[in-house]
């Protein structure tokens, strides 16, 4: 039986116009990056509000130009760890239907565990297997060196997901390392909330997909979007365009999609377009 999540409710009076604005500065922001490229972090979060915010008033994601939002994000997500994996020289990327010069800035702020995570979302739900393994060969000591503070269960997460889709050993023994590290009775959790309806969810999504347990793949989504629901609900956080889309679940959702599992979760936190993958190879990314 397919299990139905509403999205919250979020205004759209003047979406349109606010939408536009925040085109009109993602499109500057990274037009500059070739002069800066540790601008990088702000074209990264720019765009992904942007994309999400594209969601609004297209929930399915049927539209072209939602579909170039996400793939422009996907690309910031790339070129954020091409330039810092390295600490000189020039990196070409495309980005926003350009090939631009970008400069390497080694390890930065921005170049952190969660960003690692939101990049490789992206290239999952954009079916970018490229540049998922090259994002899988970024070394998890690298994100460590952005002094960014995250949690030991994060980078747990991160390497989780290297090992599965390089194919790497132990993916079982990491995945349990991450698990056990969002435990709430764990006193090295900075933010329980933000780990229980957020960070450990997509965990246990993936646990059943490795496992190929379609029915309880299925029930970990629908209590993840719920989660998701619930956390974006609140008084201080329903009006920020990040809860729109659900891009963890969503991009656990994309991989099950590819491998055959039947999806009974429908929702505005999933674009439905996204997760089928409408959009993939209708242009050059």
């Amino acid at each position: 039986m397919t299990v139905n999540v509403s999205r919250h409710p979020f205004p759209t009076e003047n979406a349109a116009a606010g939408i536009s604005v925040l085109q009109e500065s993602t499109e500057n922001v990274i037009d500059g990056l070739e002069a800066d490229s540790t601008r990088l972090g702000d074209a990264f979060q720019l765009s992904l509000t942007l994309a999400k915010s594209r969601c609004l008033l297209d929930p399915e994601a049927s539209n072209l130009s939602t579909w170039q939002a996400w793939v422009n994000t996907m690309q910031v997500g790339s070129a954020t760890f091409a330039t810092t994996v390295v600490p000189e020289g020039e990196i070409r990327c495309r980005i926003a239907e350009k090939e631009r010069v970008l400069q390497a800035t080694g390890p930065q702020r921005y170049s952190n565990p969660g960003s690692w995570l939101t990049a490789f979302y992206l290239a999952v739900i954009c079916r970018e297997k490229d540049r998922l393994t090259t994002l899988c060969q970024v070394p998890v000591s690298l994100l460590g060196e952005s002094g960014a503070p995250y949690d030991e269960f994060v980078y747990s997460w991160v390497e989780t997901l290297q090992a599965y889709w390089l194919g790497g050993p132990d993916l079982g023994t990491k995945l349990v390392a991450a698990i056990d590290g969002t435990a709430p009775q764990s006193s090295h959790i900075s933010d329980p909330e933000t780990t229980a309806k957020l960070l450990y969810p997509p965990m246990e999504i993936f646990h059943r997909l490795v496992r190929e347990d379609h029915a309880g793949f299925n029930r970990a989504l629908a209590e993840s979007v719920q989660w998701h629901k619930e956390y974006w609900s609140t008084e201080d956080n329903a009006l920020q365009a990040t809860g729109l889309v659900a891009l963890a679940p969503l991009a656990m959702a994309c991989l099950a999609y590819d491998a055959s599992f039947p999806i009974e979760v429908e929702s505005e936190y999933l674009p439905i377009a996204l997760m089928e993958r409408d959009w993939p190879g209708e242009f050059a990314t």
